[in-house]
Parts: structure tokens; sequence; C-alpha cells
């Protein structure tokens, strides 16, 4: 019979871990994390970071999902230099707790290569994560039109509705393969938690690997809509 406290001490050890590899103000990130969850013990997590290059400035951002036994835990992490120099940087944090019974879906994405070809053994070469719930809906509003580009009628406004979710896709060519699997393993959970309403504790882990995950979303950046800074 396993061991719930030993099992929770495990992962916690693997988050904390996941963070460490990962190098971006690993102390900080681990604090806020710890405050986010306000007691809870982690069962699954995912860790991505992100960096990306805006002319002469490097930007990363990191994103941390961490499943318990009622609750989604999502910290995102964005720093930013004031300085030219990099002397003064500050951190910008924002958390967010999400009911396990309040995730609309769970949605997995694989890309394979090749498939004519597929062996049962072949890695999935790029996989995406979606995860919707029934949160706030953001609302992008424009000027209509009617394709003509002569017309000068007033077509009124047009406009889309968007979940605020969270889609993070992680490739193997880049972040590899023991980052994917990490990816599928915390979907996996999630989804038996949100489908079961009691999360299955996560007994392995996919190699202690640092999951460094594009994150590709309205326009490549990370995540959430109120996430991107």
């Amino acid at each position: 019979m396993t061991d719930s406290r030993s099992t929770t001490d495990d992962e916690a050890q693997r988050l904390d871990t996941s963070l460490q590899q990962a190098g971006f103000y690993p102390r900080m990130v681990a604090d806020v994390v710890q405050d986010a969850l306000d007691e809870r013990e982690p069962l699954s997590h995912l860790v991505h970071l992100e960096t990306h290059f805006d002319r002469t400035e490097v930007h990363r951002h990191i994103t941390v999902l961490v499943l318990t036994a009622d609750m989604m835990v999502i910290t995102h992490v964005d720093d930013q230099q004031l300085d030219d120099d990099g002397d003064q940087v500050v951190a910008q944090i924002s958390t967010e707790s999400v009911p396990v019974t309040q995730i609309r879906s769970v949605v997995l994405s694989y890309l394979y290569t090749q498939p004519q070809n597929y062996q049962p053994s072949d890695p999935v070469r790029e996989l995406t994560l979606a995860i919707a719930w029934s949160g706030g809906q953001r609302i992008d509003m424009g000027p209509a039109s009617c394709g003509d580009p002569e017309c000068e009628a007033d077509h009124g406004y047009t406009g889309t509705i968007a979940q605020e979710d969270i889609v993070m896709r992680v490739s193997e060519e880049a972040d590899g393969t023991n980052a994917v699997e990490n990816a599928k393993s915390f979907a996996r959970a999630l989804r038996r938690a949100n489908t079961s309403g009691s999360p299955v504790p996560r007994t392995e882990q996919a190699g202690m690997d640092q999951p460094r995950a594009r994150l590709t979303n309205l326009g490549g950046r990370a995540a959430r809509g109120h996430h991107q800074r």
C-alpha cells in the first residue's frame, strides 16, 4: 500500500527539482508557488520556461502548473530589465487557483512524423496541451467589412469571444523527449481529476528533467490572456 504522505512529499521534491533545473529565479518562484498552494499538497506539476528575444532585449517567462486534490494552481512569472545594462530588473508575478471541478476540458493534440511508418515505440514529436475552464471570457472587437476594398459603408462591428484558457506546446526537437512525456503525465493526472473528481497521485515522473517548453498562444506568448504582459 502506497503511503500518500510519502507520495506527496516525493512530488513536492520533484517540483522543487524542476524549478531548480529551470534556473529562472528558482528560490523566488518556489516561494511564490508555495504561497499560491496555500498549504495544499502537490500531486502533479508542469514547469514551462520560455525565452524570446525582442531586438536587443532578452525576455524570459515561466509558467508553473500544479495539480492538488481540489485545485489547479497556475503561477506565471515574467522578468523585465529597466535599464540598458540590465542592472535593474523587476519580476512580474500572477497566480490563479482554478477548482478542478470548474475545468471544462483537457485537450491533447499530438504530432507524429512519417505516420505511414508508425511503430508503437515512436515518440510524439510535438504535443499541445489546452486547458479550458468556465472563467472569464475575452472579447476582441473590430470594424466589420464586406470584403470590397472600395466599399465605404458602415458594416458595424464584428468580434470574437475567446475562453480564458492555457495552451502549451512542447516539441521533442526543441524541448526533449522527457519534456513531452512530462506534459503527457500532467495532462493525464489533470484529466483523471477532472473526470473522476479525485486525482490519482502520480507515482512516476518521466525523468528529473528540465521541461523547457515553448508556450504558444496568441502570437507565441505564454498561455493566458491576463498573463501576457
